[in-house]
């Protein structure tokens, strides 16, 4: 058998997320494994690193395909782009050691959430940003940040009850804002389901005055979702690359 690496892009708009779902064909993983069904004439499987969800966007997502032959990575390549949507690209195919897996094998994951700060549209922007339009104080929401980082039970952050560990490790959590737009920057070896966004919502609410920064780490201690804050829209959130 021969493994094959794929690096992604996809604007995740009109997507039920990337991972293929059983009664909904209308994912990113679905459409790449559609046409590498019909490029071999049989039905083909791949392994996506993060399973990212319905309208979340993607720069660098990485995914791995087994062929039993071996195959040139060029003309595989051409052939999904020629094939595939326009929002979904396959920027690289590259063979790898059999062994590779690309959600096992995965590092740091990061990822920018994009807020809008001021009463601007963003008109050729608006897919790839959340619209809040309200001034934030970003060094409060530094310093609630400094809470986050490091190794904690992330419970309170996600959208549901984890059946197994839900303690994750959060590297940084960095903040840059140019031109009314804020990038939040995150980065961590997993995120858990709507985590990020929950992240996000959270420290909002203490760059708008309606929370104090001091209170993150009791919030992950409580191990509640209704202690944190609210879910901020995916279209903000883009996975820019995966650490190997």
């Amino acid at each position: 058998m021969y493994n094959y690496r794929l690096l992604i892009q996809y604007d995740g708009t009109r997507y039920n997320g990337w991972q293929r779902l059983k009664n909904n064909d209308n994912t990113s993983q679905g459409k790449i494994e559609d046409v590498l069904s019909k490029m071999i004439d049989k039905p083909k499987k791949i392994i996506g690193a993060s399973r990212t969800d319905a309208g979340v966007h993607a720069k660098g997502q990485v995914a791995n395909v087994f062929f039993e032959n071996e195959v040139n990575e060029l003309e595989v390549k051409d052939y999904l782009n020629k094939y595939l949507p326009d929002d979904i690209e396959v920027l690289d195919v590259s063979l790898v050691d059999e062994r590779f897996h690309a959600r096992l094998n995965a590092g740091n994951k990061t990822y920018v959430y994009r807020i809008s700060t001021n009463k601007n549209k963003h008109v050729f922007e608006r897919k790839y940003i959340y619209g809040l339009n309200e001034n934030l104080d970003i060094d409060k929401m530094k310093d609630a940040a400094k809470q986050l980082v490091g190794k904690h039970d992330f419970q309170s952050f996600c959208a549901r009850k984890m059946m197994k560990s839900s303690i994750r490790t959060i590297e940084t959590i960095d903040f840059y804002e140019k031109d009314g737009i804020l990038n939040i920057t995150f980065v961590g070896d997993g995120f858990l389901y709507h985590m990020i966004r929950i992240l996000t919502g959270t420290l909002i609410e203490v760059g708008l005055g309606n929370r104090e920064s001091g209170s993150m780490l009791d919030i992950t201690e409580r191990k509640e979702r209704s202690y944190a804050g609210y879910l901020v829209p995916a279209k903000g959130l883009c996975l820019m690359k995966i650490d190997y």
